[in-house]
């Protein structure tokens, strides 16, 4: 699609020929030095066989070997050859076989950059304190800090929602909590406890995500929905789909709850993909929300359709929801500003639309946006 909607038929085309030439010149040089060596090898095998048939006639001739000392020879000379031809292919069996495992080797001996302790904390269901106690943080091999000294707190029932410009540190703070990324200072802590002394599991399972990128597996309605929870049961699949508004769209499908949605959804709209990841992060019931961009890419019909869905999913949870749309956060009970890694601001919709230039000016731009579009 992407190649029709620009034109570069031609160029696809003329870039597969190129390939295809090089994979072909390949190919033949790999045939002609067969097509040498394979006579020559035959060849010597020839000429090896004739002396030591010529030698042991003359053996024979001066009485010092018999007739069926000589065919036994040639018999065992015969079968020398073969061995010999497996030795040969053998060396370019290793050699290949070697460039292999050095890349096995390389890829075995890397070691992930986040590891447990040796005697992680283990907690079932986690009350849904988080804090964020002076906090840097800088993605490896970068000069600039993504994170710079953040300092925050939420707890269960609260929502926190976290605004500002592109490359603010929005996404990196929901990485961060995850634990995809331990910070280089300052603590995470859930329920008090450090999250890097907590096991990955038990950080993992309290955590429910609703990601800008609507994650659908090649899979049926009810696998992607029953993959926030393996041993849900089929009431409580339906009952997530319908708490996510998603029923209704489901039993049109095809096949209902069993109909396949093929490679990254592509037989929903975005809207109803984003359902199924509503009711997916419902099922899995845990007590922290992260909403990274919930509304991204969808019209405003749809964006609407869903904001229901999100409150009944934010109700009674710690919920951080990362938003360029100001327009969703504002019943946050916190909402947090931030410039390049850094928190500028903090309030309440009405507090920060009175106290900061940067909020109000954001709100100011998706409120004409809204009214533009309306």
């Amino acid at each position: 699609m992407l190649v029709q909607a620009y034109g570069q038929e031609e160029f696809e085309v003329n870039r597969v020929h190129r390939e295809s030439r090089g994979s072909f010149a390949a190919e033949l040089r790999s045939a002609r030095l067969k097509g040498l060596y394979a006579p020559l090898i035959s060849g010597l095998e020839a000429l090896g066989l004739l002396l030591v048939v010529g030698l042991g006639t003359w053996e024979l001739k001066n009485g010092r070997l018999s007739i069926g000392g000589l065919l036994v020879f040639v018999t065992y000379l015969s079968q020398v050859y073969s061995p010999i031809r497996r030795m040969g292919r053998l060396g370019n069996t290793v050699a290949s076989a070697n460039a292999s495992a050095e890349r096995v080797i390389e890829f075995l001996d890397q070691r992930p950059s986040i590891v447990e302790t040796a005697n992680p904390i283990a907690i079932e269901r986690a009350d849904g304190q988080i804090a964020f106690d002076s906090v840097q943080f800088r993605y490896p091999g970068a000069k600039k800090r993504a994170l710079s000294d953040l300092t925050f707190s939420i707890r269960s029932g609260e929502t926190l929602a976290l605004v500002g410009p592109s490359g603010a540190g929005k996404s990196t703070i929901a990485k961060v909590l995850l634990r995809f990324y331990d910070p280089e200072a300052g603590r995470v802590l859930l329920d008090g406890h450090d999250i890097r002394d907590l096991s990955l599991r038990s950080l993992r399972d309290n955590v429910a995500v609703v990601l800008q990128e609507t994650l659908v597996f090649d899979g049926t309605v009810r696998d992607n929905i029953g993959y926030g929870r393996r041993a849900a049961t089929e009431h409580e699949i339906v009952a997530a789909a319908k708490a996510a508004d998603a029923h209704e769209f489901v039993l049109a499908l095809p096949d209902g709850y069993d109909t396949v949605v093929g490679q990254k959804g592509r037989l929903l709209s975005g809207g109803q993909r984003q359902r199924l990841a509503i009711a997916r992060a419902m099922i899995r019931d845990a007590p922290i929300l992260l909403l990274d961009e919930p509304t991204t890419g969808l019209d405003a019909d749809s964006a609407e359709r869903i904001l229901g869905p999100l409150r009944r999913l934010m109700t009674g949870r710690a919920t951080i929801i990362i938003s360029h749309n100001l327009l969703s956060v504002r019943e946050a009970t916190m909402i947090l500003v931030l410039e390049d890694g850094r928190i500028t601001a903090r309030g309440t919709h009405a507090e920060l639309l009175a106290g900061s230039e940067t909020y109000a000016r954001l709100y100011q731009r998706h409120h004409h946006d809204e009214a533009a579009t309306a």
